[in-house]
């Protein structure tokens, strides 16, 4: 027994030891500069972070064609049983620090700017008054993209916002409930939303063991950024197999 918290031991130190040292190769290839103001020692500082914009406004995730509070499907939508209740877009993607923040967040695995970026989410959830969740669900990425990025961002965003929603109170996250069972190409890749809506259909699964989990409860659904809104309401779908209360989802912005 001793042998082997020895060797767990030493193993938790080289992880923690590789961790630190590919943080300083990336400091040295790309060092902290806010994307703004060229500050040192971070990506974003205080004041370009407090003069980033959020939305005013939000609009029905279906026709895309009317002004609704929260982002709440509108009336007329409402009779065709969506896929989910609302959507909230808390930022512009027009915004230059918001677009190279994301990239550099995905495509770059730059970790450190899930923090910011989820106190954008917080934010909007907060401005918008959005309802508090019962869970919250990430939306996933298929393994393969996993294993090559390492990390699924919206998890990273998922697992600030649940910390601090509620400070004393820390929301559930359901990371086992929605499952991507379809390796697909990046929405932003296609120009035509009927070749999105291909591109995602039955790209996730849900998993009928959480259904008492999912029952009646209020879920929240968390990506990174949306372009027509097809991969939500797709994960909304298969969720609704499960009996959920309400599906809010929110995003950081809406990329066309």
């Amino acid at each position: 027994m001793l042998k082997y918290r020895s060797e767990l031991k030493n193993k938790k130190f080289m992880k923690k030891t590789f961790q630190e040292i590919e943080k300083n190769i990336l400091d040295i290839i790309l060092p902290k500069k806010c994307f703004n103001c060229q500050v040192e020692k971070t990506f974003w500082c205080k004041n370009c972070f407090q003069k980033i914009k959020l939305n005013s406004w939000q609009i029905c995730p279906i026709c895309q064609k009317f002004l609704t509070e929260k982002g709440e499907v509108c009336l007329s939508c409402k009779q065709g049983n969506p896929p989910i209740d609302s959507l909230t877009v808390a930022t512009s993607y027009q915004d230059p620090l918001i677009s190279k923040s994301i990239q550099l967040f995905k495509y770059k695995f730059i970790q450190e700017l899930s923090e910011p970026l989820s106190k954008l989410i917080l934010k909007a959830h907060q401005k918008n008054k959005l309802k508090i969740p019962d869970l919250i669900i990430p939306v996933p990425l298929h393994p393969f993209k996993l294993r090559w990025r390492g990390f699924n961002q919206s998890q990273l965003l998922a697992e600030n916002l649940a910390t601090n929603l509620l400070p004393s109170f820390p929301i559930k996250i359901g990371l086992k409930i929605l499952t991507r069972v379809k390796y697909t190409f990046p929405q932003a890749s296609f120009k035509k939303s009927t070749a999105r809506q291909k591109n995602i259909r039955q790209a996730f699964q849900i998993n009928l063991e959480y259904l008492n989990e999912i029952k009646n409860h209020r879920i929240l659904l968390i990506d990174d950024v949306c372009t027509t809104g097809s991969t939500l309401m797709e994960c909304g779908q298969e969720l609704r197999k499960l009996k959920p209360k309400s599906i809010q989802a929110l995003v950081i912005a809406r990329q066309n």
